[in-house]
């Protein structure tokens, strides 16, 4: 359904080496999923958006959504995709109805025509209709967002970090709607910088600095951590992440809130890194083991592409 290869773009800076922003990505979206782009920002993620919803070019590389050229059937794209980009950027002072009245427009339809489309979502929000766009809340302004890239029924959807500056609760509802877009047979593209949200989708991609470093389902690249994790915690723990990093079979380590996270080497014991911290100073210490996250494999990832 989306086909990217060899994607690069770099933005120049005057006289200055360029800013390479993507550096030969390459990935394949099937019809019907939803996949996920996971990374912080500055890693491309929006740069790759808007080559595959046709707003950018690419400097090298092509890409094709369902089966259209990017650059050659541009307009053809423009009618069957939606896209709802990072920042809010519908009218302000049109109310909630006149933004989506304004859309179905532009693309030849009517709300009532596709309104069986886009209920569950915008019935959480038709109450408020006549309100101004920009009076809206953070959650609410999302799901008016989704309404106007929903409103011609699009066959693929690209989203690009939907879910940021969003309460957690206003997040869980708008994965739940995207699930039941991708029930709908919707191909979805969605970008976030949340790790926590990448075990939501079929299949992520994890970037950084423009490099694509692992596309797979969650469970796979879970699955494919290779060192042994362990959560720890003591009483000292402004040098404890220090110390962590002096010990041994450490590969590294990182705070994770009030925990520290280290990946230990084959051949550590639980009570050699307890005596280990106990000679250092440590006491109210408590090791657990801990199943990788997503973040976990990322960090990991991040070490061998930086």
């Amino acid at each position: 359904m989306v086909i990217a290869e060899n994607i690069s773009k770099t933005f120049s800076k005057g006289k200055s080496a360029g800013v390479a922003a993507l550096n030969d990505i390459s990935l394949h979206v099937g019809k019907g999923e939803l996949f996920g782009i996971i990374g912080p920002d500055g890693s491309g993620k929006t740069t790759l958006f808007r080559i595959l919803t046709t707003l950018m070019l690419a400097d090298k590389g092509r890409a094709t959504v369902a089966g259209f050229d990017v650059v050659k059937d541009y307009k053809k794209i423009r009618r069957i995709i939606g896209y709802m980009p990072g920042r809010f950027s519908l009218y302000q002072d049109l109310s909630v109805e006149e933004n989506l009245q304004f859309f179905a427009t532009l693309f030849g339809t009517i709300i009532e025509e596709n309104y069986s489309f886009i209920k569950d979502i915008y019935s959480q929000i038709e109450p408020f209709k006549k309100r101004r766009a920009g009076a809206l809340s953070g959650g609410m302004k999302q799901k008016l967002a989704l309404s106007c890239a929903l409103i011609h029924k699009p066959t693929v959807l690209f989203l690009d970090e939907p879910t940021t500056g969003v309460d957690p609760v206003s997040r869980y509802e708008f994965w739940q709607m995207l699930k039941r877009l991708k029930c709908d047979g919707v191909t979805i593209i969605a970008s976030t910088p949340y790790m926590d949200e990448a075990r939501l989708c079929d299949r992520i991609c994890l970037m950084r600095d423009g490099q694509m470093m692992a596309v797979d389902t969650p469970e796979n690249i879970q699955n494919s951590y290779r060192w042994i994790l362990r959560a720890v915690i003591s009483d000292r723990s402004f040098v404890l992440l220090h110390d962590l990093r002096d010990y041994e079979f450490c590969e590294y380590c990182f705070s994770f809130g009030e925990y520290h996270h280290i990946a230990l080497r084959e051949g550590f014991k639980d009570e050699d890194l307890y005596s280990f911290l106990i000679n250092r100073g440590h006491s109210h210490i408590s090791l657990s083991p801990l199943l990788p996250s997503i973040e976990d494999c990322f960090m990991d990832m991040a070490r061998e592409h930086s």
